[in-house]
């Protein structure tokens, strides 16, 4: 029995599309904050005759009797507050804001501008890239689901880090998103007038992505890692294309480079090193990324793309609640790309 806090954005709607053809999963409770409480296909017109059910208000008593596992999709500060409620009522909670990602609680707050709400559990909740740590992952009773430009960094990095490959300084993270990745919440700069036809960067140096990369690849590196991230919305509807330049430790070949990465990633079932330079396109819809490494000079040029809303978002953590509960880690995640 699945719940869904703050149902009314876009990965919360990817969500429900992917549970509907999980066969262990049942959605029974979907909230919001909106005051008033609409059918869910109100809200989602591409619902209709697909699930019956109305928003409602999170209230804690009414939601725990009827839900074995919970996803947040609130923003930060907000969802650890309902998070604590839900984990100390026996709960299993997927939680898609940052705020189980940072293990620091000084660096969470300094980049958030926020108190913590839940400061006991901050460095004790596992990070959600099943592809590094599955088995923290497996039997958790909260999980921190990762942001969608860190897992396109991550993935690609991570193995060259920890096989020495790579610098662990000068990092560039060069990254694209599509619009929905800035949510559903109108926005001056997401205005069809404003992105279409247009490319344009932001967070220059000040993404809040930025640590959770740094934190992570770290880690895989043994030593500190401070990446350059500068990403750019571009105007398609999903998807993130992620380009990273890093210097070589050694004299490693290109062939090397890819040849550890496909060590890295041959049994797992969403990550695949690809020959050619992959493109957003052939994972459109689905939890896959694409990756591929070239050695350009002295330096690995690093591509990977997923699907912003699925491996981004809604399908990691899917795919996250398949390994905390014990089922298969594809259930319910099969879907092909949807493009063309």
């Amino acid at each position: 029995r699945v719940g869904i806090l703050g149902a009314t954005g876009y990965a919360a709607l990817e969500l429900i599309k992917i549970l509907l053809r999980h066969p262990a999963a049942e959605i029974t409770v979907l909230t919001s904050r909106l005051e008033e409480q609409p059918h869910v296909s109100e809200v989602h017109p591409q619902l209709a005759g697909r699930l019956d059910l109305g928003l409602e208000q999170f209230d804690l008593e009414s939601l725990a009797g009827r839900v074995d596992v919970v996803f947040s999709c609130l923003p930060h500060a907000a969802s650890a507050e309902v998070v604590r409620q839900l984990v100390d009522a026996g709960v299993t909670v997927i939680d898609f804001s940052a705020d189980y990602r940072l293990d620091d609680i000084d660096v969470y707050q300094r980049w958030y501008e926020v108190e913590h709400p839940d400061p006991g559990r901050v460095g004790k909740v596992p990070y959600g890239l099943p592809e590094l740590y599955r088995e923290q992952i497996r039997g958790a009773p909260l999980v921190a689901n990762p942001g969608c430009y860190p897992t396109s960094a991550i993935l690609p990095l991570a193995p060259l880090l920890s096989a020495g490959l790579i610098s662990a300084s000068d990092i560039v993270v060069d990254s694209k998103s599509g619009v929905s990745g800035a949510g559903r919440t109108p926005r001056l700069g997401t205005l069809y007038p404003e992105c279409n036809e247009s490319i344009s960067a932001y967070g220059v140096g000040a993404h809040r992505h930025t640590p959770e990369m740094n934190q992570l690849l770290s880690a895989a590196a043994g030593s500190g890692v401070e990446v350059i991230f500068t990403p750019h919305l571009v105007p398609m509807n999903r998807g993130i294309l992620t380009t990273i330049y890093a210097p070589l430790a050694g004299d490693a070949s290109e062939q090397e480079l890819i040849d550890a990465l496909k060590a890295a990633y041959e049994a797992e079932p969403f990550v695949h090193v690809v020959k050619d330079l992959p493109a957003t396109s052939h994972v459109s819809g689905t939890n896959h990324c694409h990756l591929t490494a070239r050695r350009v000079g002295g330096r690995a040029v690093l591509v990977s793309c997923l699907d912003n809303l699925v491996k981004g978002a809604a399908g990691q953590a899917v795919q996250n609640m398949n390994i905390m509960c014990g089922f298969s880690e594809s259930e319910g995640l099969n879907q092909l790309a949807i493009y063309p």
